[in-house]
């Protein structure tokens, strides 16, 4: 079975992958839109995509498409522990590294690092391919920013380890698929909801979960595209969307939204990769 990851090999995404579907054949891709359409048009069993980081945020672009995409859900869920390296050429040094290449988020997390040994971040696609680009550029005042692993594979060498800000630096991974992976019983599920726009609506949209007991271990708001200056809350409750508790809630939660939609139920990660 293929599963499709957004990145190259070596990337923490591929990581992600190897953690969920040990025996898969990890299918790189050049971006998250396109490991969606690999597991639409079936060419990939399953897709992993970065949900969340614990330093950066969400990764507004998965939420995006798994808020417009009416066959695929989160079936899944994987942590991986992020910690980032800087790389160079072989003999480069770290006092001469002007530039470092790296994902956009990664280059976000290690913002102090780069900051106070003043190298000048430059966004790429992906962790593992800023690597690449290292190795294919020759120059030794640029880095990449990418994991250890990420280095070996591409025979650079490590100019500084845990660059990143905050040591403990995870990332939540979201497997999407529309069938079972067979990753557990569901624990866990995620929804996204407008409300109206009465007084108390928010309240009222919230106050069914409390009330049974779900326990809402996320509410983020994000703005609506298409509709200026409206929002849309994004929530995970740990509990089943099968449960009677979460069933009856989200029936009195219809009657004070706009948009009432679940991304997924699925097994929450239980514990860093």
């Amino acid at each position: 079975m293929k599963v499709a990851y957004q990145g190259e090999p070596g990337a923490y995404s591929e990581r992600a992958v190897r953690t969920a579907f040990p025996d898969a054949e990890p299918m790189p891709c050049d971006t998250v839109r396109i490991v969606f359409s690999r597991v639409t048009s079936g060419e990939a069993g399953f897709g992993v995509v970065p949900l969340e980081n614990s330093q950066a945020g969400s990764v507004n672009e998965t939420y995006d498409l798994l808020l417009h995409t009416s066959l695929l859900r989160i079936v899944g869920e994987v942590l991986v522990r992020v910690d980032h390296a800087l790389l160079g050429l072989p003999g480069a040094r770290l006092e001469d590294i002007r530039r470092a290449r790296s994902h956009w988020q990664a280059l976000a997390q290690c913002e102090e690092f780069l900051s106070s040994m003043r190298i000048e971040p430059v966004p790429v696609h992906d962790t593992a391919g800023a690597a690449r680009q290292i190795v294919e550029s020759g120059s030794r005042e640029d880095a990449a920013i990418a994991s250890v692993e990420a280095g070996a594979r591409h025979g650079l060498a490590v100019l500084a380890e845990r660059i990143q800000t905050e040591k403990e630096n995870f990332t939540k991974f979201a497997v999407i698929g529309s069938s079972d992976p067979g990753l557990g019983e569901p624990d866990k599920t995620s929804l996204v909801m407008a409300v109206l726009d009465e007084p108390g609506s928010l309240l009222a949209s919230l106050q069914p979960f409390a009330e049974r007991g779900i326990n809402l271990h996320k509410l983020e708001s994000r703005p609506r595209r298409g509709a200026p200056f409206e929002y849309l809350f994004y929530v995970d409750l740990m509990a089943p969307e099968g449960s009677p508790a979460v069933s009856a809630a989200l029936e009195q939660v219809a009657r004070h939204t706009s948009l009432l939609r679940v991304l997924g139920s699925y097994r929450s990660a239980p514990g860093p990769a």
